[in-house]
Parts: C-alpha cells; sequence; structure tokens
C-alpha cells in the first residue's frame, strides 16, 4: 500500500510543471460579427485566479507577451494575448499596408470592439475571477487605458512606452482610476516625458514609475532588463490578488516638470492657446528653453491637431518654422496644420518647400530625409484631389 502510495505521488508530480519551466500558451480564435477572426493565445493560471489581458504594440504581435504571460501564468494570473486585426495571425487588410486615414479609424473605431471581445473571452474561461488587469504597450497603452475605461472591473494596468489620448487622461484623473505601473526608457525619443503626463494625470497614488536609461520601446524593454517582467507579477500580485502592497513612486516630481505642467496645461479649457501663449512669452525670454526644443513644440502642434484645434496647431508649428526656416521637417509639420484646417493652398507651399529643402537639410540624419520627402509628397498627392463639397 506505502508503494502504491508512493508511486501515486510520484505520478502526480511529474505531471506538475516544473519550477521555471515555460507554461504552454493555447491558442485560441475569436470570432468577430464582420467574419474576422482574431488570433488568441490563452494562458491558464492552473486555480482560480484574477484575468489579465495583454495588448501589443504596433511594430510586433502578440508573441512579444511571451515571456511576461508565462511568468504570470506561473504565478496564477489568467492570460490572454491577441493579435490586433491586420497582425500577426488575425485576420483582416495588413495595418501598416493602409492609408493613414484608415489606419486611425481601424485604430480609434473597430479596434476598441475586438479589445472588448477579447476581453469577454478571457472573463468566459474557467478559473477566472472577477478581478482583471490590463497592459499595453506602445499603441497597446491607449488601448489598456481605454478598456478600463469602458470596464471599471479592469482593476490594475501595465503601460510600457505609449501614450493615450485626452480621454484617456482624463479618465485617469479621477482618484478611483485604476493603479498604474508605467516603465520606459530615456533613449526612446521623448516617450518617458509623454508617460510622465500619464503619471501625473492620474488620480491614483500608488503609481510605480520605472525609468530605465537606455532599454528601447515596449517589449523591447524586457530583454535589456530581464528583472522587469518579474516586477510586472508583483505588480499584480499586490493589486490584483493583494499580495503586499504596491511598489509605488511619487509623482510630485514629474508634475514639477515644466514640460509636464506644459503637455498637463493642454488638457485644461482653452489649454492649446495658453500653451502657445506661453511658449511665444519664452521665445522673448530665452530662445534656448527647454519648453521650446523642436521635437517638443513639433509634438505639441500635433496634440493640437489631434485634439481638433488646427489653428493653435497652425500656430505651434509656425514657432518651429520661425526658430528654423531651412528645417524641413518644421515645413513638413507646418503643412499637416495647414490641411487639418483645410487651408489647402497654404499645405501645398509648406509642403513644396519642405520638399526643397530635405535634401540639404544638415538637422536631419539620412534616413529621416526619405520619410520627410515621403510625407510631403504624399500631402501633395492628396492635394490634387478635389475636396468633396461639404
Amino acid at each position: 500500500m506505502r508503494h502504491a502510495v508512493c508511486a501515486l505521488i510520484l505520478l502526480v508530480a511529474a505531471l506538475q510543471p516544473a519550477t521555471g519551466e515555460p507554461v504552454t500558451g493555447t491558442p485560441a480564435s475569436i470570432s468577430m460579427p464582420d467574419g474576422t477572426k482574431l488570433a488568441a493565445t490563452y494562458y491558464s493560471g492552473g486555480k482560480p485566479g484574477p484575468g489579465v489581458l495583454l495588448l501589443h504594440q504596433c511594430n510586433k504581435d502578440r508573441s512579444s507577451w511571451n515571456t511576461l504571460a508565462e511568468k504570470l501564468a506561473r504565478a496564477g494570473f489568467h492570460v490572454l494575448t491577441m493579435d490586433y486585426r491586420g497582425y500577426g495571425e488575425s485576420g483582416g487588410k495588413r495595418h501598416l499596408d493602409l492609408p493613414d486615414n484608415d489606419r486611425v479609424r481601424l485604430t480609434t473605431e473597430v479596434w476598441p470592439g475586438d479589445v472588448d471581445a477579447a476581453f469577454a473571452y478571457l472573463r468566459a474561461q474557467p478559473g477566472v475571477r472577477e478581478v482583471y488587469g490590463a497592459g499595453g504597450a506602445s499603441c497597446g497603452v491607449n488601448q489598456s487605458i481605454q478598456l478600463s475605461r469602458r470596464h471599471p472591473e479592469v482593476k490594475s494596468l501595465v503601460l510600457l512606452s505609449g501614450n493615450t489620448d485626452r480621454a484617456g487622461r482624463q479618465h485617469l484623473t479621477s482618484k478611483s482610476s485604476p493603479p498604474l505601473m508605467i516603465a520606459a526608457a530615456d533613449d526612446d525619443d521623448g516617450i518617458v516625458e509623454v508617460m510622465a503626463w500619464i503619471d501625473a494625470s492620474s488620480g491614483n497614488p500608488t503609481n510605480r514609475f520605472v525609468k530605465y536609461k537606455t532599454g528601447g520601446h515596449g517589449t523591447e524593454l524586457f530583454e535589456p532588463h530581464p528583472e522587469l517582467p518579474g516586477e510586472i507579477v508583483a505588480w499584480y500580485e499586490a493589486t490584483l490578488s493583494g499580495k503586499g502592497k504596491p511598489a509605488s513612486t511619487p509623482n510630485q516630481a514629474r508634475r514639477d516638470s515644466p514640460r509636464v505642467r506644459i503637455l498637463m496645461m493642454t488638457d485644461e479649457p482653452g489649454g492649446f492657446a495658453r500653451v502657445l501663449e506661453t511658449l511665444t512669452a519664452e521665445c522673448k525670454k530665452d530662445p534656448k528653453s527647454p519648453i521650446l526644443a523642436a521635437p517638443f513644440v513639433n509634438f505639441l502642434g500635433y496634440q493640437a491637431i489631434q485634439s481638433g484645434d488646427p489653428k493653435n496647431a497652425i500656430a505651434l508649428m509656425q514657432l518651429n518654422v520661425d526658430a528654423r526656416p531651412t528645417s524641413s521637417n518644421a515645413w513638413d509639420s507646418l503643412g499637416d496644420a495647414y490641411l487639418a484646417d483645410d487651408q489647402r493652398d497654404k499645405a501645398r507651399e509648406a509642403s513644396e518647400r519642405s520638399l526643397k529643402l530635405v535634401d540639404s537639410d544638415p538637422d536631419e540624419p539620412e534616413d529621416r530625409h526619405k520619410l520627410i520627402r515621403e510625407s510631403a509628397q504624399g500631402r501633395l498627392d492628396r492635394l490634387k484631389v478635389t475636396p468633396t463639397p461639404k
């Protein structure tokens, strides 16, 4: 009898995954009403536990989450990763091959329904408790925040190297907004500042901000910083499973940053007009001020376009043109602002000026010349099309 019990114990032990070994995810398919099938992978936690939905960045697919998903499943979380439509193994026209307007429409109007369907799939899995988290990288940051906006049962967010829109930030200002774990690297072209904006906008006092000097974008952070997935697991354990307290970091220093204060100003009523006044005054006071750096002013201009304020977008882009009249990128961006305001002749003039300057522009690296040229020429091609009467 003793030998039989020992044999049974050994058999059960052999069937359990060894500590540290990868958890095998199960492929899944989510059918949408229009017939599109979304590819996903489900990782079972093996016992009742919280569910976590992970949303990938727009230059990768769901496989970029494999390492984290396996660690979360070993810790008892039920995890779903999905490919957006137009990515990976999901159906739909390839997202990056679509024209800009179609790509924006798909991202803002169609993907949210796909993400909701994936969330419903996760909730329906056996053993998934009514406690949920979401994680997003790059464009997945906004999708994760918007998911929590639509579904208050999402109680914790992990955000890597991304941004959100005004509605997303306004959602986070509530004291009932989910706690945020944010991670980004200084070598990622200004993204730390953008994520500091999200952090400073949040009304939750338990947020954590992890900043690296180097590491790249989104889930690329995992390779040079192998400790990060484990820290994310610990974050979800604290915020979803009640194991310990979140390793929070104060955000007052980020709120006090001059550029973050400018960014936060854009979300206030009449914000872009106030930003323009502030930058104009700073031009007279200190033309080399950090808040007048060309990439930052350019970013503000595009935020104004996205917020439906093309007049102030033009004025902001004009600041860069006035300070750097030989900058092909400044003229190209001004062309976008004019086009957003339907000033087609001025948009054409700015685009043509950009094309004349780009090949001899010493302030832009060679690989940027091609991008600027394509942007300006693409705008000119669109301007050749007769606009539909309003």
